[in-house]
């Protein structure tokens, strides 16, 4: 049986949290404290979720983190969006991590699938 470590979507969000939080370094400091500590929260809830869950007694308990960091993977696509338009982060940044994070989102979808 697998690890949550060994999963394709635990390693594919904790990259993107450490992508993240390099990301933000740049970011103005007048959010540090709003969408810089928003996005790296966001962005490591879904490894974390993974972890938590997978450390659970049961199937069920573990469907439910993989729910809330798909719930993250949801808000950090937003959240892109929201930097990309603010010009915090250029064009060509948003449209590498994008589809990431949607590639993340259909994992987990999977993954829920999976633990039903």
């Amino acid at each position: 049986m697998k690890t949550v470590e060994d999963l394709d979507v635990f390693k594919l969000s904790h990259s993107l949290a450490l992508e993240i939080f390099e990301l933000t370094k740049s970011f103005p400091g007048g959010e540090k404290f709003g969408l810089v500590s928003q996005m790296r929260r966001a962005a490591y809830s879904i490894p974390m979720n993974l972890m938590e869950g997978g450390h659970r007694l049961t199937r069920r308990e573990y469907r439910q983190f993989v729910g809330i960091a798909k719930g993250s993977a949801g808000e950090m696509k937003y959240q892109l969006l929201l930097v990309k338009d603010l010009q915090y982060i250029v064009e060509d940044k948003y449209s590498e991590l994008l589809p990431q994070y949607e590639r993340v989102s259909q994992m987990l979808t999977k993954s829920a699938k999976s633990l039903e």
